[in-house]
């Protein structure tokens, strides 16, 4: 490992207890580093525009740092155990290229000012992506349901319950994958606040141009209060991956829909040929395995929330512990948006097995019909309840799923989707990215 920034002479430094201390740190670094090049820039700048760099300094450290992103890019810059971590590889690299000039960049920062400001970069561009992500699956959602309506079983418990149909089945996905994008959007909102110049969480002797730095990096907004940026950290990744967390429980579920949908009992969809894989040993298997991994998919994101909510039974002011936080979070996201990025293509290219779906259709189905007609008419409903119930598998003779369907006309059901109405809040979100970019 190269010199550390904070070394001191007459210090003995220990291999293993800088092993440790390192842990996978430097790794990790080389998904935030290009964000951490990002805010240097600005840094930079932004001293130079108090007289503490010069307008020849500013330019040469500007040249190195794009630089090295380039060489980074390109392949020809890796980060590896040579550096204690990213923040420590910009700085050797300045120093490297400009000697006392690149010894000057890290005036008025700490490194903790620097994980924080290149995590909110890198978080900014997370939930951007969930959001497009969940409008992306809505969108595929809404456009099958509107396509075709098949009549299919509605279940609660598991057992048979009353007739529904895939336009409901897919509206009610549609629907939750919109919610996901605005709190995506939301806790992109909450988070969007500029930690850079708060240094190691107390303020500098210096007059920084904070809010130049918060306009140069995009910023909505500059996070104002030094020990509120130490304290935020690991709050705002914990509301992102709670934003996560909320998506991939709606994709667990629907997940777990079509892994009970393609077993042999059910049949009621088909899967294309490539989201599904062979056995080692068995020739006859076709395993749904890819969305046995998508209803998994909530566990390593649920598991990154719980280890970073673990971390912070801290006083305020930066504690050393929180490194661990990176790991957990880059996992969370990194699992999390792979599996929903599956999903688009998945949905709109699964194949229902119309048959297989009528026939599960039985017609006790229609009690609740039944009873809620006579209610219409006048019966009191408890009295027509027991009186469908009484009346078993008979009740419903002579009706079919389509008559069942087209009676649904509460707000919703299958007579009146309101698909019109999500197409509006889909469009909605889609003026808004096109806004934002």
């Amino acid at each position: 490992m190269s010199d550390l920034l904070w070394q001191k002479e007459g210090v003995r430094v220990d291999a293993r207890i800088m092993r440790f201390l390192a842990g996978d740190d430097v790794l990790l670094d080389r998904e935030f580093l290009l964000h951490d090049i990002t805010a240097s820039k600005a840094h930079v700048a932004g001293l130079g525009r108090i007289g503490v760099l010069g307008a020849d300094e500013v330019a040469s450290i500007t040249r190195e740092l794009d630089a090295l992103a380039e060489d980074f890019r390109d392949g020809d810059f890796i980060l590896d155990d040579t550096h204690e971590d990213g923040h420590s590889a910009i700085e050797a690299r300045l120093v490297e290229r400009l000697g006392d000039v690149g010894r000057k960049v890290h005036t008025g920062r700490s490194r903790n000012d620097q994980v924080l400001v290149a995590t909110r970069l890198w978080l900014k561009e997370q939930l951007a992506a969930l959001g497009d992500l969940c409008v992306a699956i809505a969108e595929v959602c809404l456009q099958r349901a509107g396509a075709e309506s098949l009549p299919l079983p509605g279940y609660t418990h598991l057992q048979r319950a009353v007739v529904s149909s895939t336009t409901m089945w897919f509206a009610g996905f549609a629907e939750g994958f919109l919610d996901n994008a605005v709190r995506a959007r939301a806790t992109r909102d909450w988070l969007d606040a500029n930690p850079l110049g708060t240094a190691a969480g107390y303020g500098v002797n210096l007059p920084l141009d904070r809010a130049f730095t918060t306009e140069e990096l995009g910023f909505a907004r500059m996070q104002v209060s030094p020990i509120y940026a130490q304290l935020s950290r690991g709050k705002f990744e914990l509301g992102a991956l709670d934003a996560l967390a909320s998506t991939l429980l709606d994709l667990r579920r629907m997940a777990w829909d079509l892994s009970l949908f393609t077993t042999a009992e059910f049949g009621f969809v088909r899967l294309p040929d490539e989201y599904t894989t062979g056995s080692s040993i068995m020739p006859n298997k076709r395993n749904p395995d890819v969305i046995e991994m998508l209803r998994a998919s909530y566990a390593p994101v649920a598991a990154a929330r719980v280890e970073i909510e673990q971390l912070l039974s801290l006083p305020s002011g930066y504690q050393r512990d929180l490194q661990l936080s990176k790991g957990s979070l880059w996992h969370g996201f990194t699992h999390g948006l792979r599996a929903l990025d599956l999903m688009p293509d998945l949905l709109a290219r699964l194949q229902w097995n119309e048959a297989a779906m009528r026939a599960a259709i039985e017609p006790s189905m229609y009690a609740t019909d039944v009873a809620i007609e006579q209610a219409a008419a006048g019966v009191p409903f408890r009295t027509a309840y027991r009186a469908a119930a009484e009346a078993g598998s008979d009740t419903g003779s002579g009706r079919t799923p389509e008559s069942s369907l087209a009676a649904r006309v509460s707000p919703g059901g299958d007579a009146a989707p309101g698909l019109e109405i999500l197409q509006q809040r889909l469009n909605g979100l889609k003026d808004m990215h096109r806004e934002s970019n």
